[in-house]
């Protein structure tokens, strides 16, 4: 049987991720929906294989048209996710009246929604477990993603097809590179340590030392999988975290992209303390502008995730940095 398949942001980091764990099973039946005014997104989607391509605003009102025939399932990735940007009606157009209105399409179609939540809904939480108890969003991002989780999980129980909502933690990965300053540690440290020979990290901040901020670092292929676990399993809907459950230090990001750079030209590892002897690795001042608004730690609780049976494999630090960092390096050309 034929699945169609529709991914919003489709060219993003995430979206154009999908795809491609999409292509790899064969399927190809996909109506790629983006807003390319950032064209340098499209080389995302130009080794996939896609059925179509519609701007976003084209797109729903084809929805409302009902264009699209017999549609499987929904991949909403499409969003404003840059936490910087204050405009309340803009956040809340981009973020929740669409989700709305693809939660209506899935509603009266029977088409199933896999849709992007995120971490920000925990804001100044220091439980990130998806209960209402524990979201405290800082800015309207936050808000945006959390409002909609509420629909969704007010509506859940008159409901008779999948609607799963995902939150990431700090993913990392491939098709990150049009994402500028939003793009993630390791990215940002490969390309230091290949421009400069050093890496530069957040000194010392709160009660952690410089480095020391924990994050859930997630690489890109292991949520990818998780995802199409989910579409493999439509009986399961609810919000869910998506991370690998264990905060780890910058400094390990850090270090497993130098080290695994070395590795790549026959030098033999540095320890954290070398490097930072060595000036391979530099603290920088915390910044001004981020403090108060910054959380040392996040870590998810994917215990509801494991509780499905969802017992794929994550990668640590160690293991999907260095995959990323090979990936880069390759493609670096050096």
């Amino acid at each position: 049987m034929s699945h169609r398949i529709i991914v919003t942001g489709a060219a993003g980091f995430i979206g154009s991720n999908i795809i491609r764990g999409l292509n790899q099973r064969g399927l190809t039946d996909i109506i790629a929906v983006d807003n390319l005014t950032n064209g340098d997104k499209a080389l995302n989607l130009a080794d996939l294989q896609i059925s179509d391509y519609l701007d976003k605003t084209d797109f729903y009102d084809a929805l409302h048209q009902d264009r699209f025939g017999r549609v499987e399932a929904v991949f909403h990735e499409g969003a404003c996710s840059a936490t910087t940007i204050h405009d309340g009606r803009y956040m809340m157009a981009n973020n929740y009246e669409t989700s709305k209105k693809l939660l209506a399409y899935a509603t009266q179609s029977g088409a199933r929604l896999l849709y992007a939540s995120s971490a920000a809904t925990y804001g100044a939480s220091t439980t990130f477990r998806p209960e209402p108890a524990f979201e405290k969003p800082l800015n309207v991002y936050g808000y945006s993603k959390l409002l909609f989780d509420q629909i969704v999980r007010r509506t859940q129980p008159e409901r008779t097809t999948q609607v799963a909502g995902f939150r990431y933690f700090n993913v990392y990965g491939p098709h990150e590179q049009h994402k500028g300053q939003m793009a993630s540690v390791a990215f940002h440290n490969f390309h230091q340590f290949m421009a400069e020979g050093r890496v530069r990290l957040f000194g010392a901040y709160g009660s952690c030392a410089a480095g020391e901020q924990k994050r859930d670092f997630m690489f890109i292929n292991d949520l990818v999988a998780i995802k199409l676990w989910f579409f493999d399993n439509p009986g399961h809907s609810g919000v869910f975290n998506l991370g690998t459950g264990k905060a780890q230090p910058f400094n390990d990001v850090a270090a497993t992209v130098v080290n695994s750079v070395r590795a790549l030209r026959g030098q033999d590892p540095l320890s954290l303390a070398q490097m930072v002897e060595q000036d391979v690795l530099e603290y920088i001042p915390f910044p001004d502008t981020l403090r108060g608004r910054y959380q040392c730690f996040t870590q998810a609780d994917i215990s509801a995730l494991r509780a499905l049976g969802c017992t794929l494999p994550l990668r640590n630090v160690a293991c999907g940095v260095a995959d990323y960092v090979a990936y880069l390096h390759a493609q670096h050309g050096a």
